[in-house]
């Protein structure tokens, strides 16, 4: 391909996450988006564990019936002459490490905030991945059709709590009961909630006649204080900066009631920005080069029961991908015939021949494939940026209840630890040890274990909460090392791993086998000794 059609493509693509504490709209507002894109038709009752219609992102078995996100998903769609990826992320924290890596391969960020609650905990620590990675953050306070916080105080906490400037684009008129509807700012436009009217303003903006009968007059006398506080006092927008990752545009509406939604997603079109060059270990990589790249997120097993079939998660870096093509695993140096490749909407797939750089899409996996995987058509070997990996802090052991069905049980959890959704390990004695980083997600494997590969198990909890990698080759003086409170393991790559009852007999042995390396937490594919 040309490259001047190949940059004009990459110019067309957006890739986003979006993230929020759970319950803060954020699948909500991923169904509108879609609706509005003409990817799906009626948007799904995320919580309807009654109802026949679900979220679409939440397509798991077990996610329809909590009402929750537990696996990201990659949904693409057209709107405005623009080709979107939106990554829908888990909002539990116990399913943190999914969305990390999730936030690895987007090129912008939407943070959605419950008007009412605030910024909440799990908000925070994704706000500071994106922000370490310097990724734009657009924010959609949420909820605004509820009683909600003054939105002053609100864009005061969004600077205080994450400490990043901000800039009203749009400002809600009244909030719950007295809800009547936003104002843009940059497009001096209000759009009146329920009656779906837009008022269009003259240059003296709020302050002008147009809006004297369509509002209430404590609504229109709080907004044009409100307008005058931050247009005084507040930051003025600046293009550079929200795309630089230096100052987060914030809008307000209601995804459920589908207000606010529109002009979001018109603004962020305009101002996120399109897929640009990317860190490997030897430099950047700018999308618009000829040869092919990209790495490999996330691998989802079972996306189709039916069929048993495992789909890599691919994030086109350069160049441009085309069905059966011949590329480079930069991990073994083998090469691979993509000949099966899918555009992703959720579960949902159908065959894709050609990608651009800053698109997602799915290739068939028989087990080749890890997460961080890189693959290339270039000659020399290529590497992304590691993904992280991180400790776990709850620790199983497991064994299936029948032992006729063993297999069934070894492939389960050997896929879902490929997955990466749970950390498992295995000891001396070959015994399964699964980590987690939260409960939830134990539920989460026995479940998938249980329906997608027909084996019961029994779970008994393990008295560790710290774990440690080894850096030596001499396993045997470490045995000897070690007590009661330790266990030794190696994980999914074989790679050894001490269990700590606490974090004092971790204190404990550190001190006394000083000459025994241990690393707190490892990049996905990292080597030892």
């Amino acid at each position: 391909m040309a490259n001047k059609q190949l940059t004009e493509e990459i110019q067309k693509r957006r890739i986003f996450g979006i993230i929020s504490h759970p319950d803060a709209g954020k699948t909500t507002l991923t169904e509108k988006l879609l609706l509005h894109g003409g990817a799906i038709r009626e948007a799904g009752a995320v919580k309807g564990r009654h109802n026949a219609k679900f979220s679409t992102s939440d397509w798991m078995e077990i996610e329809k019936q909590r009402g929750i996100s537990v696996t990201s998903s990659v949904m693409q769609f057209e709107y405005s002459g623009k080709v979107i990826s939106i990554m829908d992320t888990p909002g539990h924290n116990d399913f943190g490490e999914d969305t990390y890596r999730i936030l690895t391969s987007v090129d912008s960020a939407v943070m959605v905030i419950d008007g009412a609650k605030g910024i909440e905990a799990q908000t925070k620590k994704l706000f500071k991945v994106c922000s370490m990675r310097g990724i734009p953050i657009f924010t959609f306070i949420n909820k605004m059709d509820r009683e909600a916080m003054d939105p002053l105080e609100s864009m005061e906490e969004l600077e205080e709590v994450l400490g990043m400037p901000s800039v009203a684009v749009t400002w809600p008129i009244g909030c719950g009961l007295n809800f009547q509807g936003i104002y843009d700012r940059l497009k001096n436009v209000v759009y009146l909630y329920k009656i779906g009217k837009t008022i269009e303003l003259g240059k003296s903006g709020v302050f002008g006649p147009e809006l004297e009968d369509c509002l209430t007059q404590n609504n229109l006398t709080n907004l044009r204080a409100e307008i005058e506080l931050i247009e005084g006092a507040g930051n003025e927008f600046n293009l550079q900066e929200i795309k630089n990752g230096k100052l987060s545009p914030v809008f307000f509406g209601s995804a459920l009631a589908d207000f606010g939604v529109t002009p979001f997603l018109d603004h962020f079109l305009d101002m996120s920005p399109a897929p640009g060059p990317r860190k490997t270990t030897d430099g950047i990589i700018d999308p618009a080069e000829e040869d092919f790249s990209g790495f490999i997120f996330k691998i989802q097993a079972n996306m189709n029961p039916a069929h048993r079939d495992r789909i890599a998660f691919l994030r086109i870096c350069s160049g441009t991908f085309e069905r059966g093509m011949t590329v480079t695993l930069s991990r073994t140096g083998k090469p691979i015939k993509l000949s099966q490749s899918t555009q992703l909407m959720a579960n949902e797939r159908e065959t894709i021949d050609t990608a651009y750089a800053g698109d997602v899409i799915g290739i068939y996996d028989t087990g080749t494939y890890q997460i961080g995987d890189t693959l290339t058509t270039k000659k020399e070997p290529l590497f992304f940026e590691p993904l992280p990996t991180f400790p776990p802090e709850l620790f199983a052991r497991v064994t299936p209840t029948n032992s006729l069905k063993a297999k069934h049980f070894q492939k389960g959890v050997e896929q879902l630890a490929q997955e990466g959704a749970i950390q498992v390990y295995h000891n001396q004695y070959n015994e399964i040890i699964i980590g987690a980083v939260g409960a939830l997600q134990f539920e989460v494997f026995e479940y998938r274990l249980k329906n997608e590969y027909n084996s019961d198990i029994l779970m008994e909890s393990l008295d560790f909460n710290v774990v440690r990698w080894l850096n030596t080759t001499d396993l045997n003086y470490v045995k000897s090392c070690l007590d009661s409170r330790c266990m030794l393991v190696f994980d999914h790559f074989e790679r050894p791993l001490v269990l700590f009852a606490n974090q004092f007999t971790l204190n404990y042995f550190v001190e006394r086998y000083k000459d025994i390396e241990l690393i707190e937490a490892l990049h996905v594919n990292s080597t030892l000794k």
